[in-house]
């Protein structure tokens, strides 16, 4: 008896339903491990024509400061919202709208996603899979993790990646040590890490890092990092 031929279109959504399931399983248990284990480098690290300069530390081993720096100046809304501030990527949107340069609306839970899951650039593809990937941290790693990751990934200068390694290469100390105005400066320089000086920034890095160190101050008092010093 001869076998019967399949149909074309059901065999392509077997396959397909069998590649969104293998995604999902992998994808889930790369979060889940990374929960608890330092991710050994990202995407970002690999494609830096530099010699890389890398450091982990855990939360607790990094100041206070820079947590609430990065927070005053790159996502104040990160403990009360779920991965994504809607208000921002709506306003970014009118801006963007209007010409001149592209703005993002990314919060830390997006930028740590592209950091550690995904690739730098734009285009629809990535953006979907950071909002995968945000879902998916914020649910399973949870606000700690999250800044934790952040402040250990995120590039702090030319071939430096993390708190530590920063704090090293501009300060000569330990990420635990650094100041209110330091650390200010320090965030000041993360949107553009290879163009913005930390030490003897001047024009607008220096007056950001200025405006970022007054509303450290501001974090701490209104509780803006309740989600990671209880």
């Amino acid at each position: 008896m001869a076998r019967k031929k399949q149909n074309p279109i059901a065999r392509f959504i077997r396959w397909l339903f069998r590649i969104i399931v293998y995604f999902l399983l992998i994808t889930v248990a790369w979060v889940g491990v990374t929960a608890f284990i330092p991710p050994p480098i990202t995407a970002t690290m690999l494609m830096d024509e530099n010699s890389i300069s890398k450091d982990w530390e855990p939360l607790e081993s990094i100041s206070p400061n820079l947590a609430r720096a990065v927070i005053a100046a790159e996502d104040g809304k990160f403990c009360s919202h779920d991965g994504f501030d809607r208000e921002a990527i709506r306003k970014a949107m009118e801006r963007n709208r209007e010409g001149g340069r592209i703005r993002g609306g990314s919060t830390i839970s997006q930028q740590t996603a592209k950091n550690v899951f995904l690739w730098q650039g734009g285009g629809y593809f990535r953006k979907g899979l950071e909002a995968y990937f945000t879902f998916l941290i914020e649910k399973i790693w949870g606000k700690k993790r999250i800044m934790e990751v952040y402040l250990n990934v995120a590039e702090t200068g030319i071939g430096t990646y993390g708190a530590q390694a920063g704090a090293q290469r501009y300060f000569k100390k330990d990420a635990s040590d650094l100041t209110k105005m330091e650390a200010a400066r320090m965030a000041a320089a993360l949107p553009l890490p290879k163009k913005r000086a930390v030490n003897g920034a001047s024009g607008f890095t220096a007056r950001y890092g200025n405006t970022i160190a007054a509303r450290i101050n501001v974090v701490k008092r209104e509780g803006l990092d309740s989600c990671i010093y209880d």
